[in-house]
């Protein structure tokens, strides 16, 4: 009989915005939580340089221990660690996958293989630490072309993947390894979310988000990429300074104007189905049961299930 931790399926909580801090400067928690940021990424890896990786790593470690005696609830943490190309590299994972931790963000991820991989690692510092199977999310980044065609298979690669999309910053891996020129508008990279999202959902992973905006001061530019990103079924994005978590956490919640308007055609549809009807004008529109099953699944992500 196998002794290898067996990962399961654990409930992921709708996550917004993920703030990028650097692994040297968890100094800069408190600012992200006052931003909103539903989460945070300690970078231990394009953030840091090579010198200052172990300094970096038990900043990080310190504190997943401070999160882990807080109440929960709170702002999660996430580590992206450095790509697993060795066992210095495995290390830093069985460093940072303690209590406290939310997920891992994997990057330089080419093929399932390397999801898969991390998974079994991952499973292994969790026994070692008594947390549940499966509890750390694992967050693949897909910054190849080969990875942007196996989107599919990477996100169904492991129960414990989430949050994967299309990253499709000015000037980074995405737009070397596509070679597209990027524009504020996005319509060059259109596609290419479009159908990275469609493999994410086909695959059954949760939560996918994308970006990034790094303009920091162009917030009506972020505002329209995000509500672009919305509009295709995006749940959130990752954002690279703090100015910017407002801006996405509004965009990807729904307003109090159509919270109510969801739990109305709930009500409508419900109180039709007890009259034998199936279909009903609500509004000046044509519903029926689907638009019913769409807005309870809104109401229940957002808390007003």
């Amino acid at each position: 009989m196998s002794s290898e931790p067996q990962s399961t399926t654990t409930p992921r909580p709708p996550l917004r915005s993920f703030l990028f801090v650097p692994g040297l400067r968890t100094d800069w928690l408190p600012k992200a939580r006052t931003a909103g940021a539903d989460a945070v990424v300690l970078d231990l890896e394009d953030a840091v340089p090579a010198p200052d990786k172990p300094l970096a790593r038990a900043r990080v470690a310190e504190a997943l221990a401070e999160a882990a005696a807080e109440p929960a609830g709170g702002m999660a943490l996430f580590v992206r660690v450095n790509p697993l190309d060795d066992w210095t590299a495995a290390e830093e994972l069985r460093a940072v996958v303690r209590p406290g931790l939310a997920g891992v963000v994997l990057p330089k991820v080419h093929t399932a293989a390397d999801v898969r991989f991390a998974d079994r690692l991952i499973g292994w510092c969790e026994h070692e630490h008594g947390l549940p199977a499966g509890a750390t999310v694992l967050v693949p980044l897909l910054e190849s072309a080969h990875a942007l065609h196996d989107a599919y298979d990477i996100a169904a690669a492991a129960p414990r993947v989430a949050h994967v999309g299309a990253l499709t910053a000015p000037g980074g891996d995405v737009e070397r390894a596509v070679g597209y020129r990027w524009s504020p508008q996005g319509t060059e990279t259109l596609a290419l979310r479009s159908r990275v999202l469609l493999d994410v959902r086909a695959a059954g992973a949760p939560g996918p988000v994308t970006g990034l905006w790094t303009d920091i001061t162009d917030l009506t530019g972020l505002r329209a990429f995000a509500e672009q990103n919305r509009a295709l079924g995006y749940e959130g994005m990752m954002a690279v300074h703090p100015t910017h978590v407002p801006v996405i956490n509004e965009v990807f919640a729904p307003t109090p104007e159509e919270v109510d308007r969801c739990a109305r055609l709930v009500a409508a549809v419900e109180a039709a189905q007890r009259g034998g009807v199936g279909a009903l004008t609500f509004e000046g529109r044509m519903v029926d049961e689907a638009m019913a099953e769409t807005a309870r699944a809104v109401l229940a992500r957002h808390g007003h299930g």
